[in-house]
């Protein structure tokens, strides 16, 4: 009996790109159901059942582990999910699943908040303050150096073979140059970046949703993703 297709509640962001990839990757069936983060989407009560942080992506999985539907939010479970569910992209094995995990909550701990608050001081803050730009913009490229050295003795992230790891990773160093980073200064995460990039399902994983995402640019996108409306209670 086929699989039922896996609701997806996403927008095209680095974490967004994460569960589209996974998806492709792994060749499960998906709706891709768009939650425009600009508009405020992320507040709707529907959305917000499922994702109490109001932050995307979701899934709702009609075929759970007991048969019964069930909603995730947060990548890193939501990766972790489907890679049980399909038993790809993490390993069975004890030592080599727990290395792939412990670079799965590198990404979740340090590239995703640290590479975001780059982004925001670098690019959105309405005022630009050196110490902060310079704080984030440091930490990324610390970040890059540590995963440039695990890469110059591993051909993937988490050791000889492509993970939910990798996957996690990638979508965030997509906009290396807006992070403040030159790539050719990380010659192995350079290599392994071009061949995660070249790989067919992860193309097709950052096309998901990619035509809807507009430049944020007025001041109400700004005050709904960095003003109060983040802040009032839902």
């Amino acid at each position: 009996m086929p699989q039922a297709p896996i609701d997806v509640y996403s927008w095209p962001t680095p974490n967004g790109h994460k569960i589209h990839i996974m998806l492709e990757e792994c060749g499960l069936p998906y709706r891709a159901h768009p939650v425009n983060i600009g508009k405020g989407d992320q507040f709707e009560a529907g959305f917000l059942k499922i994702s109490p942080n109001n932050k995307i992506p979701a899934i709702t999985d009609p075929e759970g582990p007991d048969g019964k539907p069930i909603s995730l939010f947060e990548s890193g479970a939501i990766l972790v999910y489907l890679a049980g569910k399909t038993g790809q992209l993490l390993p069975a094995g004890d030592r080599a699943r727990y290395e792939v995990l412990q670079w799965l909550m590198f990404q979740m701990g340090g590239v995703g908040p640290m590479l975001g608050q780059a982004h925001h001081f670098r690019l959105y803050a309405p005022e630009k303050i050196a110490y902060a730009i310079d704080r984030y913009s440091n930490e990324a490229r610390r970040l890059y150096g540590v995963i440039d050295k695990q890469l110059a003795s591993n051909r993937f992230i988490a050791g000889e073979t492509y993970s939910i790891a990798d996957i996690a990773i990638f979508p965030w160093l997509r906009s290396w140059e807006n992070q403040g980073i030159v790539l050719n200064e990380f010659p192995h995460l350079k290599k392994w970046f071009e061949g995660i990039a070249a790989r067919p399902a992860v193309q097709r994983g950052v096309k998901v949703l990619a035509d809807l995402r507009q430049p944020i640019t007025g001041d109400k996108e700004r005050e709904i993703l960095f003003g109060k409306t983040q802040y009032a209670k839902h």
